[in-house]
């Protein structure tokens, strides 16, 4: 999967990689120039005391520092681009996808791990491959070319450099056996940290209003504990790497000095081709322990490329039509649900069942019912967050499954029944419906909304901040805000989902009078609970256990639906039943 992912998109950068691998070749080329120049200085200018030639290949080895340093600098320069850009284009891939789904496969990942995935997980690929340009190409060409040249310079001596790098590779194979599953564990750690660091921070009204700190401190110190474990478990297993490695490199050493001595003292073998023997060993254990760091990086970013693949290769449930419709046709019918049935995965009976009703423009549609009635799922069908069982729902006479999900977004205003304020000013979350609305626009639809008088008071007005969730402002305002701004794109069809139930019974009637007044041609539904809401709807629909029971006008309905008027009974006096 790793393979998969980066190849995929390393494909825009592929120029920037060629430069890289030539400039990484030019650098270890002159990396391996360099003792064999050194060692020439020390045979045939130090030891004969033939300063000109000393003076002229210092200057030769200072030229070919110099171009080393030049490539390297570009080699990771490209590497720090490439690698940052395929993690930006890699987490752009996730976000993009996860906007694509349902509600059923956001449930089936989870926000935190979709948003470890989108974040830790990226990071640990793109680092992979920064290390992998900046590093793991030249470590090949530097063992190749070093043991080359080194056997040039000594063979009697390259067995030496055979046994170190089967050691080395012996004790980097035992190292990352282990770290595979300890990543893999290591990633669900900082998923479950990350859940319940967003649990308590998001609940902690209801975590200080039942005095639950202690519980939910002991429950994150619990999660943050075996998350630790886990992390010294890895640097456990990855600190004996590098003790291996320089107990190889210095054994390795001494063996060249303890068996090149005798060589050295008969004459066999000259000081500087022993230096330059030396470096050249020192060069390709060097680039093992380089090679053996990214492998050690390897299990990790595989267990990451994994998830990130888990994510991309999973399709929404709601699957684009391939010819979809693009324009909204004119229809006097806005909205029609016919015979429609859904049910969620594993459910044993259906949350909808044999649903039918009809939106006409200018008209008003309420939804009323006991709590898990399915009222908040039929909402979710008209956007299409999720897709029907069986049936039809059609907007201007089109099963929504055709539209082209931004054409038949565009004519729906939803207000769902959690409101959400996206962090930024009040300006720019109602502008979330238009982008292009006027200040003046945007006044008229906090007007309608009962939001104007609040707004007028904040600091800066439209400018005034917003944290994010809409944390600042009471749930009542939130309400108005989301209000406000589905009122700002002006759609054909209005859906409040118990949009009202934060409101004070005054606030509540201004805000529907205000609204049956700028309704005009736009169909409304409203899911509501309180029936001082939905009573002067043109049409109300009963719903109970995914049915609907009962079907007319608030007066038709007290004489035909027991279920809406024990409904009426619970909530008005018997005068205003009446």
């Amino acid at each position: 999967m790793l393979n998969k992912l980066v190849a995929r998109h390393l494909r825009p950068y592929r120029l920037q990689v060629i430069v890289i691998v030539v400039a990484q070749i030019c650098a270890q080329i002159a990396a391996l120039t360099l003792p064999t120049i050194n060692a020439d200085i020390i045979n045939e200018g130090v030891v004969r005391v033939d300063t000109e030639y000393v003076t002229s290949h210092s200057l030769l080895m200072l030229a070919v520092s110099l171009g080393q340093a030049v490539c390297q600098i570009i080699a990771v320069f490209l590497a720090a681009q490439v690698a940052m850009g395929m993690g930006r284009d890699v987490r752009d891939a996730v976000f993009t996808r996860t906007l694509s789904f349902s509600a059923r496969e956001v449930n089936q990942f989870g926000a935190p791990s979709l948003i470890t995935r989108t974040t830790n997980d990226v990071q640990q690929v793109q680092m992979l491959v920064f290390m992998t340009l900046a590093v793991l190409i030249g470590a090949p060409i530097m063992m190749i070319v070093g043991v080359v040249m080194a056997i040039r310079a000594e063979v009697s001596l390259s067995w030496i450099i055979l046994v170190a790098v089967i050691l080395l590779g012996i004790g980097a194979g035992l190292i990352v056996s282990r770290m595979g599953p300890l990543f893999k564990r290591l990633q669900q750690r900082i998923d479950d940290l990350n859940r319940v660091v967003r649990e308590q921070i998001t609940g902690i009204r209801v975590v200080r209003a039942f005095a639950r700190e202690r519980y939910e401190a002991a429950r994150f110190d619990a999660t943050n504990s075996s998350l630790r474990d886990i992390q010294v478990s890895v640097g456990r297993t990855m600190a004996a790497m590098f003790p291996l490695v320089m107990l190889i490199m210095n054994l390795s050493q001494i063996a060249v000095f303890w068996f090149a001595a005798k060589r050295i003292d008969s004459g066999q073998t000259e000081v500087g081709v022993l230096a330059s023997f030396t470096t050249y060993l020192m060069q390709i254990l060097i680039s093992v322990m380089m090679a053996v760091m990214l492998v050690v990086m390897w299990p990790r970013a595989s267990v990451c490329a994994n998830r990130i693949m888990e994510v991309l290769r999973t399709s929404s449930s709601l699957a684009v039509d391939p010819e979809p419709v693009t324009t909204l046709p004119h229809n006097s019918t806005l909205l029609e649900f016919r015979d429609v049935t859904f049910s969620y995965p594993g459910a044993s009976a259906p949350a909808l069942d044999d649903i039918s009703f009809t939106l006409e423009r200018g008209s008003t549609t309420a939804i009323i019912g006991s709590t898990g009635a399915g009222k908040s799922t039929l909402v979710n069908l008209i956007a299409r967050l999720v897709d029907v069982t069986a049936g039809q729902v059609l907007v201007k006479g089109v099963d929504v499954r055709r539209y082209d999900p931004e054409t038949l977004w565009s004519c729906i205003g939803l207000v769902p029944q959690r409101p959400y304020l996206f962090g930024g000013t009040v300006g720019s979350n109602l502008r979330d419906g238009r982008s292009d609305a006027s200040d003046e626009e945007l006044w008229e639809a906090l007007r309608i909304a009962q939001s104007d008088d609040f707004v007028s008071q904040m600091d800066g007005q439209l400018n005034a901040t917003i944290s994010q969730g809409g944390t600042n402002v009471s749930g009542g305002q939130r309400q108005r805000l989301s209000i406000a701004r589905a009122l700002v794109k002006a759609p054909d069809i209005y859906v409040f989902d118990d949009s009202f139930s934060a409101l004070d019974v005054a606030t509540d009637s201004r805000l529907r009078a205000a609204l049956e007044a700028h309704q005009g041609q736009a169909a409304m539904l409203i899911v509501a609970q309180r029936v001082s809401t939905i009573r002067n709807a043109d049409q109300i629909l009963v719903l109970n256990d995914g049915h609907i029971v009962g079907k007319g006008t608030h007066d038709e309905l007290v004489e035909t639906c027991p279920t809406y008027v024990e409904i009426v009974n619970s909530q008005l006096s018997v005068e205003e039943a009446a």
